[in-house]
């Protein structure tokens, strides 16, 4: 049965300069439209402020004009209306008035049929104060959204044109202008006139649809103009990261000494270079210290083979005049030597894995190092093990490495010292349990303190060789207290050699 892989999204690119424009194209398209609607919205607001200016002063002349006995001509910039109670019919309108609802008596409502004089007195001198502190005339404006006023019959039409207007208008009493006036005017004396000047939101709509015109094609061009920008500028400084890539795609295992080329500027990139220069040298360390230790291992494991075969071929070519017990221990000691190596080499490959056959455990390490000295198998030479402890000394660990490390180094010890190895273990203050094994030996020179650790290294090769060191005990030994979150080191000494081990310790147990 063949399974097809599901069908990829192609809406979404899959280049990085791709998807990078695409995103800045999106981002800047939904900042240009808030930008768009906020100018939008300004500019109509600005535009509306000065047509209501433009209707307040019509508005002023037109009241002016009726002050002096006169009506104004239908040939008014601003649409207007003036009407009167008692009549039934417009005392005087132009400006385009005709170009309203033709359907209702009045295109805007009548003033009230009872109207005070004396209120109009009142309210027209509030109004003169308002409008003295505004630097404006005095006369009473009382803007009107027709809609939202409800206190007028229906009949005379709320919606002038299918559109909804707003309204200013001023009152004027016609006792006031004078019976001759009134008279001229066409009005009872005790009549009540209203002047109405429309205003017209015509010219700010116009400017309003004229800026979204140009901010839309502007947006468009801006949009396409960022995308490429983006694009491009990505493409730039992908070029750097493609070099990269395609040198080190060249590292092979044949030549692992191909270095990536640090850019000029100190940006990013440089610092990815340093990044994959840094990784390419820990692989070529690493790989040469492989290649490194295979060598130091085959040329180890040689040596017994070679001793083994030899004692074998020479015992097999003259048997009767063969030592057969000698050939036999001769056999057992090279072929106990490669045990050994061959653990040991098992060893550093599970502590180089970070593998472990056991569980950690709470282990005192005083109790350890002394049953380890009680234990240690006493060699040709006469040799005083002693052991020292301030008390119990706990720590968090494997057991069997622990246990390993410390013999590592009582091994060490013993084979160098001239009478004496002292082991101390001694907790800090901190909780810190420190562990030295110090013996009277010849020491170690100031100049291989470090190189003592490392793996095959012995400094007397020949003499380590026949004593059956294969040169892994302090790497093992290194590598097991690094592992366990301590250290270890060689501290100096004027006589002998004295390795100090830190490790972090536990606190005292409450039932011991």
């Amino acid at each position: 049965m063949n399974v097809t892989e599901p069908r990829r999204r192609r809406w979404w690119p899959l280049s990085v300069r791709a998807r990078t424009a695409l995103a800045v194209a999106l981002v800047t398209a939904v900042v240009l439209v808030g930008v768009g609607a906020w100018v939008h919205r300004e500019i109509y607001r600005e535009s509306e402020g000065i047509a209501e200016n433009q209707a307040r002063t019509d508005l002023f002349a037109l009241v002016h004009q009726v002050r002096n006995g006169s009506l104004p001509g239908r040939g008014s910039t601003a649409p207007y209306e003036i009407v009167a109670t008692g009549r039934r019919t417009a005392v005087a309108s132009g400006g385009g008035m005709e170009d309203f609802d033709p359907e209702a008596r009045h295109v805007l409502p009548t003033p009230p049929a009872r109207f005070s004089p004396e209120s109009l007195v009142k309210d027209k001198g509030k109004d003169e104060e308002e409008d003295e502190e505004s630097g404006e005339w005095g006369h009473a404006m009382r803007p009107l959204r027709i809609p939202e006023r409800s206190d007028y019959r229906p009949s005379y039409g709320e919606h002038l044109a299918g559109k909804t207007y707003t309204v200013l208008y001023d009152d004027v009493w016609a006792g006031s202008l004078g019976k001759d006036k009134a008279a001229a005017l066409g009005v009872a004396p005790d009549a009540t006139l209203r002047v109405y000047t429309v205003l017209l939101p015509d010219t700010a709509e116009e400017i309003a649809d004229t800026t979204d015109g140009l901010l839309l094609r502007a947006g468009l061009f801006s949009l396409v103009l960022i995308g490429a920008a983006a694009y491009f500028t990505v493409r730039l400084a992908l070029r750097p990261i493609e070099a990269i890539r395609v040198l080190t795609a060249s590292v092979t295992p044949n030549d692992p000494r191909e270095r990536i080329t640090l850019p000029a500027t100190g940006h990013e990139i440089s610092a990815l270079a340093t990044t994959l220069n840094g990784t390419l040298q820990r692989l070529d360390d690493a790989a040469a210290q492989q290649r490194r230790f295979v060598a130091d291992a085959s040329h180890e494991l040689r040596s017994p083979l070679t001793t083994l075969l030899a004692s074998l071929e020479v015992a097999l070519a003259y048997p009767e005049r063969t030592d057969w017990p000698a050939t036999a221990t001769t056999a057992a000691r090279q072929t106990r030597r490669l045990q050994e190596l061959a653990e040991d080499l098992l060893l550093l490959a599970r502590l180089d894995t970070r593998a472990s056959r056991t569980d950690p455990a709470i282990i005192d390490l005083a109790a350890l190092a002394a049953r380890l000295t009680e234990e240690y198998p006493p060699g040709e030479r006469t040799l005083d093990l002693t052991c020292e402890a301030t008390g119990h000394a706990y720590v968090h660990g494997n057991s069997e490495e622990l246990e390993r490390l410390l013999r590592n180094l009582l091994d060490n010890a013993a084979r160098h010292a001239a009478h004496l190895v002292r082991v101390t273990v001694r907790k800090e203050e901190d909780d810190e349990v420190v562990v030295t094994v110090h013996d009277d030996g010849p020491g170690v020179p100031p100049e291989d303190a470090e190189r003592v650790f490392e793996r095959f290294v012995r400094l007397d090769d020949a003499r380590s060789r026949d004593q059956g060191g294969t040169g892994l005990g302090l790497a093992i030994a290194r590598d097991v207290a690094a592992r366990h979150g301590g250290t270890l080191t060689l501290a100096p000494r004027t006589l002998g050699a004295c390795f100090r081990l830190s490790l972090p310790g536990l606190p005292v147990p409450a039932e011991v």
